[in-house]
């Protein structure tokens, strides 16, 4: 039986649960495209019941990679409330970013969909350069420049 992931809707909108992953080299950031959203997210996805959110960032970074990436350490803790630009749902997101251990050869294949069934790809993007993209999260702009120091908590409100 396949696990269920840490999402449920309600009246007033959806509770998600997910985790991200943070992979960085030579100063640019992995992060994901969906070919019907206008955005780039990072890579990542829903935590499963009975997952540990470190299990969670494992399994989502080679699904969406082809790579077996290790956790360096948990970097973002990010309390996120906003209406989802495609379905206009309400969101009240928990997620846990972490900085993942980059080797050295990489060869990436980019092998999941969407939430609704649509291609993903993988895009190299400049960290100084985040600023000229449309990104989620949004943070990624602000704290990925100063370079990451210890756990930081971010709690955003759109």
């Amino acid at each position: 039986m396949e696990k269920l992931d840490l999402t449920f809707k309600t009246e007033e909108g959806k509770f998600n649960y997910r985790v991200g992953a943070i992979i960085i080299k030579d100063n640019k950031i992995l992060m994901v495209k969906n070919e019907s959203a206008p955005y780039y997210y990072s890579v990542g996805g829903r935590v499963k019941l009975n997952e540990t959110s470190e299990e969670a960032v494992l399994r989502e970074t080679f699904e969406e990679t082809g790579i077996e990436f290790e956790v360096e350490r948990l970097a973002f803790i990010h309390e996120h409330f906003f209406d989802e630009e495609i379905t206009m749902e309400h969101y009240h997101e928990l997620a846990f970013f972490y900085l993942m251990k980059v080797p050295d050869h990489m060869n990436l294949v980019c092998k999941s969909v969407g939430e609704q069934g649509t291609k993903e790809s993988l895009h190299w993007l400049t960290i100084e350069e985040l600023d000229n993209y449309h990104v989620y999260p949004e943070f990624f702009k602000s704290k990925l420049t100063k370079g990451i120091n210890g756990i930081e908590q971010v709690i955003s409100k759109e």
